[in-house]
């Protein structure tokens, strides 16, 4: 969700396109899971919460590709300037929503909040109970982003000094395999004993929906797209004029993944959709990066405006959603109508594009100029 969209808007329209649809296919699931909405609503939005889970394969792309890159230029990876440029992308944002939740509780679309230090270490999604702490809830998702980032260029840096990274396939495998012996382990002992419970599905997202060890999944999806395009030249350039057939393959196995997912919380869904999901997003990604896809060719005004606010829309669009429909019923306004549907969602888009204007924007330009400032961190690599 974090990571820029500079290199997808010049290069890649297509990871554009499928940026606006993720935030739209999390904003719509969001609205119809927790405020009054139209009918119509959820029969769109129910597959809705594997948005994030294409968000997940997007940045693992993006973020691994641009590393990569800079390792086949025979470059170090420099961990000072990959952090200052994530710093100055993704924290001031962040950090202005935390303040918002905690000072002014009126704001706030539930009832409770993790602890302050879970949000300012990025380990809100460990152990979150929404039972207890359910508002800002979607932080966690970003916490699992956060702790990627830190991982990776270590990982690599670990890879390559150790003349490693060639059998880094294996590390991939190894860490999809895990994922799937997690993700059964979490279900036999600490959400199928609870299963019969009235709050049995707190325990299903507390051990399988929001740990950072049951979802890298997409994550690492993206990053192994992003190794076969780098390391694998000739594969990728066979692959190139099938984009759209890559793109038709995504989508059959999201349909497959849909019926498998229709109730998520099932131990199906938890072992095997979740890995479904990712494999389809991650065959949608991979099309759209072919000079062949229809989704590569042509870009949009909409989608990569949509696309440029998703990280400050994502961060606030409960808040948002929460303040404007409750001004709303104090006017008399039918919650559940399309009208309400609309107003509201013009306030989210609103808000995104003033805080991506007023804060993004100038912060880009700060990270920018300390980057320029100190040369020693900016060996010709751009992360």
């Amino acid at each position: 969700m974090a990571t820029t969209t500079a290199t997808a808007h010049r290069h890649l329209h297509g990871l554009d396109h499928l940026r606006a649809f993720a935030i739209t296919f999390v904003f719509l699931y969001h609205y119809g899971g927790m405020f009054p909405h139209p009918d119509w609503v959820n029969r769109i939005s129910k597959f809705g919460w594997t948005g994030v889970d294409l968000f997940f394969v997007l940045s693992g792309y993006l973020i691994a590709s641009q590393l990569f890159a800079t390792i086949g230029r025979g470059q170090a990876i420099s961990f000072r300037e990959f952090f200052i440029k994530r710093f100055f992308r993704i924290i001031p944002a962040y950090l202005l929503t935390v303040i918002v939740y905690f000072s002014l509780p009126s704001f706030r679309e539930r009832e409770a909040l993790a602890p302050l230090w879970k949000y300012l270490t990025f380990t809100q999604n460990l152990g979150l109970d929404l039972r207890t702490q359910g508002t800002f809830s979607h932080a966690w998702s970003l916490c699992i982003e956060e702790q990627f980032y830190l991982l990776l260029p270590l990982v690599l840096i670990g890879l390559v000094y150790f003349n490693l990274l060639r059998k880094g396939i294996w590390l991939l495998v190894f860490l999809f395999m895990a994922g799937i012996g997690i993700r059964m382990l979490c279900w036999h002992y600490g959400v199928k004993p609870f299963t019969d419970q009235d709050d049995g599905w707190a325990y299903w997202y507390k051990w399988l929906y929001y740990p950072t060890f049951s979802r890298l999944d997409g994550l690492l999806m993206g990053v192994s797209i992003a190794a076969l395009f780098q390391f694998k030249p000739t594969l990728r350039a066979r692959l190139q004029p099938y984009g759209n057939y890559l793109i038709t393959a995504g989508g059959a196995v999201l349909v497959a993944a849909y019926v498998v997912c229709a109730d998520p919380k099932t131990y199906l869904a938890s072992i095997v959709g979740f890995p479904m999901v990712d494999a389809g997003y991650g065959l949608l990604v991979a099309g759209a990066v072919c000079s062949s896809s229809f989704l590569y060719k042509r870009g949009f005004t909409l989608t990569w405006q949509v696309a440029s606010l998703s990280y400050v829309l994502y961060l606030t669009h409960k808040i948002v959603l929460h303040i404007t429909q409750g001004w709303l019923a104090q006017k008399g306004w039918n919650l559940k109508s399309t009208a309400t549907f609309v107003i509201s969602t013009l306030a989210c888009l609103l808000v995104a594009f003033i805080l991506h204007t007023v804060l993004e924007k100038p912060f880009l330009r700060l990270r920018n100029h300390v980057l320029r400032s100190w040369p020693a961190l900016l060996p010709q690599q751009h992360v």
